[in-house]
């Protein structure tokens, strides 16, 4: 029975971990470029080097002792993020969205206080959330505001859109809504609805919550099927020039629509999850297959999207889930 299912998700073109892992992260990403998006800091240095839009740093905290001074960084400002540097899957993340007669109040509308934030500094600092947990650095960063396009889209936080980009053209992508359960983070473990969009058009496709389909947002009840996300093209351009950025030829690249800046960058990942297949109901293999079969990689990132759009089109695709229903019909 298992051996069946394994075949049945190859047929649909689904990738593994272990084909992940060693026939594309060991195959196109140098280990010596893997710090290069570990670190969202030097991430966010070489965004900017190569002139793409980031969200802007308001301070960073390096040792134990930096906690003292957290007050004064947070000052000025009524709305942040705090990140951990070396963080994973949205582990340690603080979004703080209002200030008021000394607390700070979270998207859900909980207050905490300013000793609830210095504590989650020091357990950044201590490893708590980094990958291996070794100290890690706090990065302390000015909040994205929420494009009108997703006001009926999320609850309580910010969504984000993944796009995969394999020798430098995106291959596929989902938009990550946040929900009440995913506490307003745009993390699907978590609860947050993956969205399969349309590489061509940026069209919403398949909707999934811990990996049940799903038509409309479960909070605001607004169905997936109006929705586009805009900025499309430009959103693709910035995902493809990653690959000259990094030097990664296997990566996920997260990016957000804010209201005032656009497009842009929040974070870059060298090991992409494979939940992106599960939200598009279709697998990455046949994609990568044709990215594969090109002799070479056109130098040019407008170039290369225009080709992923005339490849990848959901029009010119076999879709599982429509595969199956069509047979189902034939019988």
């Amino acid at each position: 029975m298992f051996l069946a299912s394994v075949k049945k998700l190859r047929s649909f073109g689904i990738i593994g971990m272990n084909q992940r892992n060693f026939g594309l992260i060991s195959r196109y990403n140098p280990r010596h470029l893997y710090p290069l998006v570990d670190d969202k800091l030097k991430t966010k240095l070489l965004a900017q080097q190569a002139g793409i839009t980031v969200p802007k740093l308001l301070g960073t905290l390096q040792y134990q002792h930096d906690v003292k001074s957290l007050k004064e960084i947070l000052q000025p400002h009524a709305q942040f993020v705090i990140k951990p540097v070396k963080g994973s899957g949205g582990k340690g993340i603080l979004v703080i969205t209002e200030i008021e007669h000394n607390l700070y109040f979270k998207p859900s509308g909980d207050a905490v206080q300013l000793e609830d934030i210095e504590r989650h500094v020091s357990n950044i600092l201590s490893g708590l959330h980094s990958l291996g947990g070794k100290p890690d650095t706090v990065m302390i960063e000015s909040l994205i505001q929420l494009d009108p396009v997703f006001a009926d889209y999320s609850y309580e936080g910010i969504p984000d859109i993944r796009i995969i980009v394999l020798r430098g053209y995106p291959i596929m992508a989902m938009l990550r809504l946040t929900t009440h359960t995913s506490d307003g983070k745009a993390n699907l473990h978590q609860g947050a609805v993956g969205v399969g969009i349309d590489i061509a058009s940026g069209q919403a496709l398949h909707a999934v919550q811990y990996g049940d389909p799903v038509s409309r947002h479960p909070d605001t009840r607004k169905s997936f099927s109006e929705l586009a996300v805009p900025h499309w093209d430009k959103l693709l351009q910035l995902a493809a020039a990653c690959y000259e950025m990094t030097g990664l030829g296997y990566l996920g690249a997260d990016l957000v629509l804010d209201r005032d800046q656009g497009p842009m960058i929040i974070e870059l990942n060298a090991r992409p999850g494979l939940s992106i297949q599960v939200a598009n109901a279709a697998g990455l293999a046949p994609r990568v297959a044709v990215i594969e079969s090109l002799p070479s990689v056109d130098p040019d990132p407008q170039s290369r999207v225009d080709f992923s759009k005339s490849q990848f089109a959901h029009h010119a695709i076999t879709h599982p889930t429509r595969l199956a229903r069509t047979r189902k019909e034939d019988r």
